[in-house]
C-alpha cells in the first residue's frame, strides 16, 4: 500500500487546526468544566471460592438539569475455581431525568473479553472476543447517588459478561 504523504500532512494540519479552535472556544467558556461530572461504578463480590471486581470511571457533561451524556471506561475481573475472566472496554451513555429523583439511561458498551476455563487432563479452553451491550435503564437518584437497574437489549447468554440481561447498578458522581 502506497502512503500519500501530502494527503497525510493535510489531514494532520486540519486536525491540529480543529483542536486549537476547540481549545480556544473552551478556554473562553469557563462554564464547560463546571458542567462536567466525574464518577462511576465500583463493585466487588465474594462467594463460594469466587471473587469478582469491576471499576468503571465515567465523565459526563450536564447539558441542563434533565440531560447529560458522557463516556466511560471499564475493567473487570472474575475468578472462580477453574475459571478466570478479564474484561475491558468503553461506553457512551446518556441520562434523562424527567424529575430530579428519577434517572433514565441509555448506554452502549463494547467490551473485550478474555476468559479461560481450566479442564482437568485436557487443554484449557480459552476465548477472546468483543461483546457489545445496549442498556436501557432506570434508577432513583438521591443527590449524587443513583440506584437502579438496567436491561441489556443485546444480551447473549453464551457471550455476555453478565449472568443476566438485568444488571443492577449504584453510581456516584461528583
Amino acid at each position: 500500500m502506497k502512503v500519500n504523504v501530502r494527503q497525510n500532512i493535510k489531514i494532520l494540519v486540519l486536525v491540529i487546526l480543529i483542536l486549537f479552535s476547540l481549545q480556544k472556544s473552551y478556554s473562553q467558556n469557563d462554564d464547560f468544566w463546571s458542567n462536567i461530572s466525574f464518577g462511576g461504578n465500583l463493585g466487588i463480590g465474594f462467594g463460594n471460592d469466587t471473587f469478582s471486581g469491576v471499576i468503571e470511571p465515567l465523565a459526563v457533561y450536564n447539558f441542563n438539569e434533565q440531560f447529560a451524556a458522557g463516556l466511560g471506561v471499564s475493567f473487570g475481573y472474575i475468578e472462580s475455581n477453574n475459571f478466570t475472566a478479564t474484561n475491558y472496554g468503553g461506553s457512551v451513555l446518556a441520562f434523562y431525568s424527567p424529575i430530579r429523583e428519577i434517572q433514565l439511561s441509555l448506554e452502549f458498551q463494547e467490551m473485550g473479553v478474555s476468559r479461560t476455563l481450566e479442564i482437568e487432563n485436557t487443554a484449557d479452553f480459552k476465548e477472546n472476543y468483543w461483546y457489545p451491550s445496549l442498556f436501557v435503564g432506570g434508577g432513583y437518584r438521591i443527590g449524587n447517588v443513583s440506584i437502579g437497574i438496567r436491561y441489556d437489549l443485546l444480551y447473549d447468554n453464551n457471550k455476555s459478561i453478565y449472568g443476566n440481561a438485568y444488571v443492577p447498578f449504584v453510581s456516584v458522581f461528583f
